[in-house]
């Protein structure tokens, strides 16, 4: 199976350019798109939490997955080898159009992939780095750390419809759908499940 992923960050832009250039790129290499899939989406948002993440779960051994950019599965860097490295892993080629990219499993795709690999653990480190910096700064500044009690957004939407979660549960539906359903990361499930119906008990 094909599968081509358009992803935009607002209704303002548009994916016909994108789409275009898939259908070309296909038609180059012989390719018959089987199904499309789109995202208007800001790159920030784990993958988990947008269309790609189901689609990712869809995808089988020697399925062949089609992106204009690598940007397009995310716009961070950890967040991008972790969809590659899944991809090479599975079997599943994955295709960057612009940028001339095939990721698959043979030793070529092996050697990018770490090189990505290797920028994202440099990334990783220097954004732990930047993060304890500046909490020390304001830490020897005298202002509170963490965030206010109550000021989670997706916490709150969770807390809102406490009970209607908790049938949920109830009928053994998996975390995953609660998340999906009410638009929030696993994460916040977990910790609102923790905080908010375990103590409770």
């Amino acid at each position: 199976m094909v599968v081509a992923y358009l992803r935009v960050s607002t209704n303002k832009q548009h994916l016909e350019n994108q789409q275009e250039e898939i259908k070309k790129f296909a038609a180059h290499r012989g390719l018959d798109i089987d199904k499309w899939y789109h995202d208007v989406v800001s790159g920030k948002v784990h993958s988990n939490d947008r269309k790609l993440g189901d689609l990712l779960e869809s995808l089988q051994e020697g399925d062949c997955l089609i992106v204009t950019e690598v940007s397009r599965l995310s716009r961070t860097l950890i967040d991008i080898m972790n969809i590659i490295n899944t991809c090479i892993q599975r079997k599943i080629v994955l295709h960057s159009t612009k940028e001339g990219y095939t990721f698959e499993n043979n030793l070529n795709s092996k050697i990018l992939g770490f090189a990505f690999g290797l920028v994202a653990e440099i990334e990783r480190n220097l954004i732990s780095i930047r993060t304890r910096e500046a909490l020390a700064v304001r830490k020897a500044e005298g202002k509170k750390l963490g965030r206010p009690y109550g000021s989670c957004p997706q916490l709150n939407v969770l807390i809102q419809n406490k009970e209607k979660i908790i049938e949920l549960m109830d009928n053994s539906v998996p975390y995953k759908k609660i998340a999906k359903k009410y638009k929030v990361s696993i994460c916040t499930v977990n910790r609102f499940v923790k905080q908010h119906i375990n103590e409770s008990k």
